[in-house]
């Protein structure tokens, strides 16, 4: 038995470190990263010009907070929008033909993808994405036609791609409402990140295909 757990632990353990070594998408993940860094800095320099403020910052917030109190207030309902997110994907995935068709046709963007290259991409993806869409837009147009170009940014093909759409424009105003109303980006972007991260492992890891054929053994 003793013999039988050690097996075990070391079949994990090789698991675990093969998909940190898993090179099948590095250059096109540096590709993406490289682009994510490159919005940042537009990001940062346009809200400098256009707004005349840093763009983690809200210049009239809904809420009247000290900064601690906003930067953790952000960050408590940030997370809280993420734990949402993700439950929500996985309810949706179970219980919903529309939602199965969705996983799988973003499936192929993280089939191939280390667990070091879906943090990096989580990461860079959600900071670019927060300094433009919550950052410098959020401010100027307000919370529902950032969250709409939001949306439309994340097109795709196939016949999930107004699925994909409009599930982008809810996402995209509980994080910019966040933002409005505390100040601080700090929770839109942890919740933007956690959100990436988690959904992308699970898009490589899961294959709702497989699971409706063991479920009908």
């Amino acid at each position: 038995m003793a013999s039988r757990w050690a097996r075990t632990g070391r079949t994990d353990a090789t698991l675990r470190a093969s998909r940190w070594a898993r090179t099948g998408r590095t250059d096109a993940t540096l590709r993406a990263a490289s682009g994510y860094l490159v919005l940042s800095a537009l990001a940062i320099s346009l809200a400098l010009v256009v707004r005349d403020g840093w763009p983690w910052i809200h210049p009239s917030p809904w809420l009247s907070l000290p900064p601690l109190a906003a930067l953790l207030t952000s960050a408590a309902l940030g997370l809280a929008l993420a734990a949402g997110v993700v439950a929500m994907t996985r309810v949706a995935v179970a219980r919903f033909g529309w939602a199965r068709r969705l996983h799988s046709e973003l499936r192929p963007v993280a089939l191939d993808l280390s667990l070091g290259q879906v943090l990096l991409l989580a990461g860079l993806s959600s900071l670019g994405e927060e300094l433009l869409f919550r950052g410098l837009l959020t401010p100027l147009l307000g919370v529902a036609l950032s969250a709409l170009l939001f949306g439309l940014m994340h097109q795709m093909r196939g016949p999930s791609r107004w699925v994909w759409v409009g599930w982008a424009v809810g996402v995209g105003a509980g994080l910019g409402a966040i933002f409005a109303a505390t100040g601080s980006l700090v929770g839109p972007f942890l919740a933007h990140a956690v959100v990436n991260a988690v959904n992308l492992s699970y898009l490589r890891d899961h294959d709702p295909g497989e699971a409706e054929q063991q479920a009908t053994l």
